[in-house]
């Protein structure tokens, strides 16, 4: 006869669905969202937009945890739109103080300079988001092993990736046939508050390396660094980045990044943000000249329970290091989750 003790099924607050059992516990959650996005400029895909500037997306996540003896496993899967999109798929697994170990499958972003790449505090998304990049990379969210622990006030996490890595890789298969190379990422941060009374101060640095080798063809490295200043009193966030990349490939440029941004949360239900950030690329030849790609972004988001009004305006002057080239994003964004 099974002895089973306990089979649960509830909603928590009208936001989670949850059912617990003897051997761990399953959490489901959604979200829709529905947008409004203009492109405007003289470069870039979708510039002067006339089509249909309307778009929605949803989303069903499930998240199931439980003790596996050693640790805390908990592996999550979002679906979107239809169900056929594996959107982000992950496992980790909590040991404590050892630290924890995971395998991001697909789109978790879960540790090393990819997961950092741009952490100035924002009110909704990035400063350069629709017109720009941040032009840092970590390993990529694609069977990628990985690995974070805080010991004290000092928080570390490192991740490594197969170059030919599919996402979502079933188990007992291979990918990637004459590929051999591989990345590289780690990043680390020190809460300044602990360790010298300073609170709200985080300081933090990456670095990140980049194979990509073939059998036929032997690519130079790409190697990132980048290193962030956050700080936080009461209602007001600011911070700064500065990064570079440096590809080693023959006649391709080395690119450097800083930025900064402040946010500021008016109440508990409404935050705006500023930030400006500025991309030079090294010259290559005596007669090659540059200019220096600017861009600002502008960000508010105003929360109502469950649902939230996000606004962006992102634009791009020397848009991709071309002289008098501009591009303008605009987006509004409606997220209702439950």
């Amino acid at each position: 006869m099974n002895n089973l003790k306990k089979i649960g099924l509830s909603a928590l607050a009208g936001s989670l669905v949850a059912v617990s059992a003897n051997a761990g516990e399953l959490a489901v959650s959604g979200s829709a969202e529905f947008t409004y996005t203009n492109k405007d400029g003289s470069t870039g895909s979708g510039n002067n937009l006339t089509g249909n500037p309307y778009g929605a997306q949803q989303a069903i996540s499930f998240t199931g945890s439980g003790d596996v003896g050693f640790g805390e496993l908990t592996v999550v899967r979002t679906l979107n739109d239809d169900g056929s999109s594996n959107a982000t798929s992950y496992s980790t697994l909590d040991m404590g103080d050892m630290g924890t170990v995971s395998f991001d499958s697909n789109g978790g972003g879960l540790v090393g300079l990819g997961a950092n790449d741009d952490i100035l505090p924002t009110a909704y998304e990035e400063i350069w988001t629709g017109t720009s990049s941040s032009y840092i990379s970590g390993a990529n969210s694609n069977n990628t092993l990985g690995y974070a622990n805080t010991i004290g006030p000092v928080s570390f996490s490192a991740g490594y990736q197969k170059d030919g890595a599919t996402a979502n890789q079933s188990e007992s298969s291979a990918s990637g046939a004459g590929v051999t190379g591989s990345s590289t990422s780690y990043y680390a941060s020190v809460d300044m508050g602990a360790l010298l009374g300073v609170d709200g101060l985080t300081i933090g640095a990456g670095a990140s390396e980049s194979t990509q080798n073939t059998t036929s063809t032997l690519d130079a490295d790409t190697k990132y660094v980048s290193g962030n200043v956050n700080y936080s009193l009461g209602n007001v966030s600011i911070g700064y980045r500065q990064g570079q990349k440096n590809d080693g490939t023959a006649a391709t440029a080395s690119t450097k990044v800083s930025a900064y941004s402040i946010a500021f949360n008016v109440n508990e239900n409404f935050a705006v943000s500023y930030g400006e950030q500025t991309a030079e690329r090294d010259a290559i030849g005596s007669t090659t000249t540059t200019v220096d790609e600017e861009v600002t972004g502008l960000n508010a988001t105003y929360t109502m329970g469950a649902a939230s009004v996000r606004i962006l305006n992102s634009v791009s002057d020397n848009d991709n290091f071309t002289s008098a080239a501009e591009q303008e994003h605009t987006e509004i964004s409606l997220v209702l989750s439950f």
